[in-house]
């Protein structure tokens, strides 16, 4: 019985210990250590204005309609990107569903873009990503969009280019994805 007690009593004490340190030591340091080393991503990775005025995250996109402005890729996040409804359509490549969205999507953005029905268009255009909070777009698709954001703000195309390419971010390490150019950076530049 002794020996039961004294087992008993190094496992209860070795759980506590565990617990303190698992529990609360551990992830506290590992939270202060992310607010000094990295407290831009600690604190949402947020866009703010020269105002002061957070006008959202570079993390997760948002949709624009105007003509004046990019168009984000589509979202498969509830109404929009809803970041409380993260996640893709799961609609697979043999979906008719899916098969019809993206017909509707190519034709859309065809005839706000004023391409013809030959015209190639990027991937990114027309589906959603897995998240479907995606901020980024491909540079093909800031491309074929400049024209009519040029034509919408009376803006030489050239401009509208050289802001394309100032806001375009390279693969992550150099080699890690596409290039990829953030639609909320890019419209904040546009606005100023």
């Amino acid at each position: 019985m002794k020996e039961l007690v004294s087992e008993l009593r190094g496992a209860v004490v070795s759980t506590l210990i565990f617990a303190v340190v698992l529990c609360g030591l551990y992830p506290l340091a590992v939270w202060g250590m992310g607010r000094i080393a990295f407290a831009h991503q600690a604190n949402g990775s947020l866009i703010v204005d020269s105002r002061g005025t957070v006008r959202g995250s570079e993390l997760i996109g948002q949709g624009f309609i105007a003509p004046k402005y990019f168009h984000s890729r589509p979202s498969a996040a509830g109404n929009g990107y809803d970041a409380a409804s993260s996640g893709g359509s799961n609609l697979g490549p043999a979906s008719q569903k899916l098969n019809d969205t993206i017909k509707d999507r190519l034709a859309a953005y065809r005839a706000e873009n004023n391409l013809k029905e030959t015209d190639s268009v990027p991937a990114d255009a027309v589906t959603a990503s897995g998240s479907g909070l995606d901020p980024h777009i491909s540079v093909r698709n800031a491309e074929l969009q400049v024209a009519r954001v040029a034509k919408a703000r009376k803006v030489p195309v050239e401009t509208i280019l050289e802001l394309v390419r100032a806001n375009t971010q390279s693969a992550a390490l150099g080699f890690l994805g596409d290039a990829g150019v953030n639609v909320l950076q890019l419209n904040l530049a546009l606005d100023k």
